[in-house]
């Protein structure tokens, strides 16, 4: 299950391992060549090369697969090219399909799925950088060896933080480029090609800031805002269950957003009316009412504390100041036909 961006294991984000990508390598389906870290799979890149850095690479697929990259999300901005072939590709629950020349750009926050389910042929570059952001309004912290002038950088992340448009027709030169980076890691032995792919890189962001000024895209302030933070928060939330249960605080709600308690709570009134700990538990009544009327069979206690409320007592006296019957009477009413 695709785990939400808020949720963090110590540290380190929780990202997609490619681990399909990794079992088709190995059964000699696909080529695949990467430079890497953390759990990102190809040769290891050294502490000291290329930081921020966490995957480079390339597959390429002769035929199509069986297998396909499920809803992850990444630990940096991550850009996609697809030379040849054609790919399926999805991002924030919209399906594309990719065509020859295609250019994907997508944040740590947007979940995105390679493969509809499966993969089809083609050949595929891929680029994932740490910004140092996890969250829209937190800002991007490029690494040293970006050379590009301070005022091209601050227009290009200006671009990128204020549209999530996610597919690009590429340029020629972004084509040429992303083949000689592929070129430099397929035969990088030891950190042996690092100064070649400094180079390449540092053309293809300035490439990329070309694509956008000659796009002329328009951008969306709103994009980058805390309250926009607080409202991806609750949207994860209210689309991964297992996650609404947990046993929240609002200190613990605020801290996975990045925002202090006092900043927290102010956006989500804002945005929902009510107090954090009201709109987690109308989330988790909303949650309730679908699964007594889909689950008949379960009883309304178990049903209750798996939605992430400590008692059927308390649960029945929030559900029926909301809903304005009992858990047990909702359940029998009667679900009105659908139109045809």
């Amino acid at each position: 299950m695709l785990i939400p961006i808020y949720q963090e294991q110590g540290q380190t984000f929780q990202a997609d391992a490619c681990g399909p990508l990794i079992a088709a390598a190995r059964r000699g389906r696909v080529e695949f060549a990467a430079l890497a870290r953390g759990h990102y799979p190809g040769r290891k890149l050294g502490p000291r090369a290329l930081p921020g850095i966490k995957s480079l690479g390339f597959w390429d697929a002769r035929f199509a697969q069986d297998w396909g990259l499920t809803w992850h999300r990444n630990e940096g901005i991550e850009l996609t090219f697809l030379e040849r072939g054609s790919l399926a590709f999805a991002v924030d629950r919209r399906l594309c399909q990719l065509k020859p020349g295609d250019l994907t750009l997508t944040r740590p926050w947007q979940p995105h799925r390679v493969g509809n389910p499966e993969v089809g042929a083609g050949r595929l570059h891929w680029l994932i950088l740490d910004v140092g952001v996890r969250r829209p309004h937190q800002p991007w912290r490029w690494p040293a060896w970006l050379v590009l002038t301070k005022s091209d950088l601050q227009e290009l992340t200006h671009i990128l933080r204020h549209t999530e448009r996610p597919v690009w027709r590429a340029t020629a030169e972004l084509r040429h480029c992303f083949q000689r980076i592929a070129q430099a890691v397929e035969g990088d032995r030891g950190g042996s090609h690092l100064s070649r792919l400094a180079a390449y890189l540092n053309e293809l962001f300035v490439l990329v800031l070309d694509m956008c000024r000659q796009r002329a895209v328009p951008l969306d302030e709103s994009l980058s805002t805390t309250q926009r933070t607080v409202t991806l928060f609750w949207d994860d939330l209210r689309q991964h269950p297992a996650q609404l249960a947990k046993t929240w605080t609002v200190d613990g709600m605020a801290w996975q957003c990045g925002l202090g308690v006092t900043h927290f709570i102010h956006h989500t009134k804002q945005i929902t009316n009510v107090t954090p700990i009201q709109h987690l538990n109308r989330l988790r009544l909303e949650l309730a009412a679908e699964q007594l009327r889909a689950q008949p069979e379960r009883s309304v206690l178990d049903i209750a504390l798996d939605c992430g409320f400590a008692s059927s007592q308390y649960f029945a006296t929030l559900f029926n100041r909301h809903f304005g019957c009992a858990p047990r009477a909702h359940r029998s009413q009667r679900t009105p036909d659908k139109q045809p």
